[in-house]
């Protein structure tokens, strides 16, 4: 079923994580993005739209100014984000010209997507970018929004962008396999969920974990996201982004994940 929504799926949000972004040492991992923006590229040849929602700005600030990255200052971090930002946009900038396509930074916070007018103005922007062959790279507004610092909300607002995008299906990059009946690193006999059609039921009967080592959101947050979505009728897969060709490889049904199934 994983391949068919994947072969299926025209319109498809991409969530790229910190870590599956970020090298060892904090650095934007350029190698990942060459290979995305290949990947990206011949989906779109295949007829499908792409929207990307990516993390990082914050670990990118910590790369390029490195004296500040031990400050718990809430303005340092901002400011982290501030001057990471433009390292991280330039970074898939270079990396997806190299096919000729073209990107656009949206970066929001959560008041712009509960208001009626500013939600309007979101879509028409992310419509005619996407009408136009330009790939969205959406980020949350850190340098200007305290709390979602503090969550690391972007799985969030992947799922948000999926329902107001009404897409077809939001792939969530992050550097886990999946969902495991217990945590795969402590306990040999790990079982990868393959496909959840009951999240309710998920919930009583999995561990869940902390919170990675770059990003604020946990695997409980992921799975929050996919119950936002599937409560839209959009499936959601959850993929480690780490592997080689993650999305083709999905889209060739070489590599597992969990599915997300709407009831």
């Amino acid at each position: 079923m994983l391949t068919t929504i994947m072969k299926t799926s025209r319109k498809i949000v991409v969530k790229i994580g910190s870590n599956t972004l970020a090298n060892e040492d904090g650095t934007i991992n350029k190698e990942f993005l060459q290979k995305l923006s290949e990947q990206v590229n011949y989906l779109k040849e295949q007829g499908k739209q792409i929207v990307i929602v990516s993390s990082g700005a914050r670990i990118a600030g910590v790369a390029t100014i490195s004296k500040w990255m031990r400050k718990g200052d809430i303005h340092y971090k901002q400011a982290l984000c501030a001057i990471g930002q433009v390292e991280l946009m330039d970074s898939y900038r270079k990396a997806f010209s190299k096919y000729g396509m073209h990107i656009g930074q949206m970066l929001l916070t959560r008041e712009d997507l509960f208001d009626a007018n500013r939600t309007l103005n979101i879509r028409n922007t992310l419509f005619t970018l996407i009408d136009e062959g330009v790939i969205p790279i959406i980020n949350e507004n850190d340098t200007v929004c305290v709390e979602e610092i503090k969550i690391g909300d972007n799985d969030t607002l992947a799922a948000l962008t999926a329902n107001l995008w009404d897409a077809d299906l939001l792939v969530m990059c992050s550097d886990i396999d999946g969902v495991f009946s217990k945590n795969p690193k402590e306990h040999k006999d790990a079982r990868l969920l393959e496909e959840v059609d009951d999240i309710d039921a998920l919930l009583k009967n999995i561990e869940i974990g902390a919170g990675n080592d770059f990003g604020t959101g946990g695997i409980e947050t992921k799975i929050e996201a996919a119950r936002r979505v599937n409560n839209y009728g959009i499936p959601m897969i959850l993929v480690n982004g780490k592997k080689e060709n993650m999305l083709l490889a999905l889209l060739e049904g070489t590599q597992k994940a969990t599915l997300f199934i709407p009831k």
